[in-house]
């Protein structure tokens, strides 16, 4: 598996609406031992009690972000309920030139942006098994209340209408979590046995 590996980096794109398990899915992948690349997301957006800089996001300033963005440093950019996220454009590319398998964990406006980007990009979409399901646990993670929760569930079921632009879905059950990451690892290794390997191009 090295040897197709260094041939034919693959770019794994895990996307899906919010709430969907994008965050816990990506931690188990990590720890899996799977060698994967996984390239952190900057944000504008203030950092969480749980969350860690570099682990989960670089969390920088408006100026940082734009003197980023001057210098062409996104491969993606979005403005997403008030807040600016951006893919790094050399980490994603040094790590394909290296052999390296890249994960991108990113939202599904992100996923449009990099799809146009880079088509041969292996795209995964986390979904609950429910719109019932994931409105549950958008209340119960109380990241946001009142007006801006009520916009990011109606947010959550647009996002649910991107699902045909994905190559794969992977229904991340309460409970099931080992299952879903079971099933992306299934995935990634059905991509290395392809007869037409996918070639990204940045």
């Amino acid at each position: 598996m090295a040897e197709n590996q260094n041939k034919n980096p693959l770019l794994i794109v895990l996307s899906g609406p919010s709430g969907a398990g994008k965050d816990a899915v990506r931690n188990q992948l990590l720890e899996s031992g799977y060698p994967f690349e996984f390239v952190v997301t900057y944000t504008t957006r203030p950092r969480r009690p749980q969350e860690k800089e570099g682990g989960d996001y670089h969390f920088i300033s408006e100026k940082e972000y734009d003197r980023m963005l001057a210098k062409g440093g996104f491969m993606e950019h979005a403005h997403i309920l008030g807040y600016r996220y951006g893919i790094p454009r050399q980490p994603v590319k040094e790590s394909l030139e290296r052999g390296q398998d890249v994960l991108l964990r990113i939202d599904i406006q992100g996923a449009k942006t990099v799809k146009d980007l880079a088509p041969q990009g292996v795209f995964i979409f986390l979904a609950p098994s429910s719109m019932e399901e994931l409105e549950a646990r958008l209340r119960l993670r109380k990241t946001e209340a009142g007006a801006d929760l009520e916009r990011k569930i109606a947010t959550a079921r647009e996002e649910m209408k991107a699902l045909p632009m994905f190559d794969y879905v992977v229904i991340n059950r309460d409970g099931a979590l080992e299952e879903a990451v079971e099933k992306v690892l299934a995935i990634i290794q059905a991509e290395k046995c392809r007869v037409n390997p996918r070639r990204v191009d940045l």
